[in-house]
């Protein structure tokens, strides 16, 4: 069905179209999708303590307010993360902000986090009790004057709704939101999270979410930092600034962040030097370019033990989870595999 009308879809522009998306699964226009796979158990896995039928997640951009995750779920997610939110309702960048790059198999996108803020999707979701794994992704807003405050009330917010939090510090549409990278601003934003959790009562997983832009030599620094303070997993990558030179579509120099088919070799690359330093210690959560069972059977070998995707389902319809599911499944069965988590890490050397 979505074969038939891709190209049809893709005559408007990208931002409604999204909104068109989001407008049907409200609807549940997409309840047809069937899963033949479900409950297999070669893909059966935990995430933060709770079991999920598969380790493919959506991930944050898609479902900005919290509107359709249940709807999500029934498309076969093993799990949904919400957002990018900030405390204060914001429009974010100027239209036109979402380009596709069809030939690069590719999204260009300058949002800035345009969210209906904090308390309205905290209400929401009160209201409408997930029913699978969710995850809450904040951010800072952009004219904010204290942005470390404003992962606290982030934090404050959705501590006790959410699975796990994800600390947004790397979007490439919010001016220097990547200075978190650095160690010193990094370890004062952990140790303020840290504190709150212990000062409100929590014990919610804090996930980060980093760039795929960082330098060679701060890997390690990084590493090392995610250890100390315990966060439970790392989302490995972000959207990049970079990787333009060898794309064919003319809207290649557009400003904002590049996902898609291009970010998949820089983020596997990524994964895998991520994975030598973690040593098991984090989970991995890999991202970028993932749009079929090769694609996702490599994130797993680069060291990824759980998987998120967006501009993959752009391209490929609603019924992505289950297409990569079967061919996943014939790669492992090929291979012998009983259960994906046996090829994890198998190739970051």
């Amino acid at each position: 069905m979505f074969s038939k009308f891709r190209n049809l879809i893709f005559k408007i522009d990208p931002e409604i179209a999204h909104n068109l998306a989001i407008k049907s699964l409200k609807l549940n226009f997409a309840s047809n999708i069937f899963d033949e796979i479900k409950n297999d158990p070669m893909f059966e896995t935990k995430l933060f303590g709770k079991k999920l039928d598969n380790p493919i997640g959506l991930a944050a951009g898609f479902d900005k307010n919290a509107e359709v995750y249940n709807s999500i779920f029934k498309l076969g997610f093993g799990f949904v993360e919400v957002g990018t939110i900030t405390p204060l309702k914001q429009y974010g960048n100027p239209k036109p902000r979402i380009f596709r790059l069809v030939e690069d198999q590719a999204l260009i996108n300058r949002l800035g986090f345009n969210n209906l803020g904090a308390d309205n999707i905290s209400s929401r979701i009160r209201l409408n009790k997930p029913n699978g794994l969710l995850g809450i992704n904040l951010g800072p807003n952009k004219d904010t004057q204290d942005r470390l405050n404003d992962y606290l009330i982030g934090l404050r917010k959705f501590h006790d709704i959410a699975d796990y939090i994800t600390i947004n510090i790397s979007s490439p549409n919010t001016e220097n939101l990547r200075n978190f990278h650095e160690e010193e601003k990094f370890d004062e934003l952990m140790n303020l999270i840290f504190d709150e959790k212990k000062k409100i009562n929590s014990d919610i997983p804090i996930v980060v979410k980093i760039s795929p832009d960082i330098i060679e030599d701060k890997i390690e620094k990084i590493t090392s930092r995610l250890i100390k303070y315990k966060v439970k997993a790392v989302i490995i990558s972000n959207t990049t600034e970079a990787n333009r030179d060898n794309l064919k579509n003319i809207s290649k120099h557009q400003k904002g962040g590049l996902s898609g088919k291009p970010l998949e070799k820089k983020s596997n690359l990524l994964i895998k030097k991520f994975y030598s330093f973690l040593n098991g210690k984090i989970d991995i959560i890999g991202v970028g370019g993932i749009d079929s069972g090769k694609s996702a059977y490599d994130k797993f070998l680069a060291g990824a033990s759980f998987l998120q995707l967006y501009t993959g389902m752009v391209y490929q319809g609603p019924n992505i989870i289950s297409k990569i599911k079967k061919e996943l499944k014939q790669i492992l069965v090929d291979k012998n595999v009983k259960n994906f988590k046996e090829i994890i890490g198998k190739n970051h050397y």
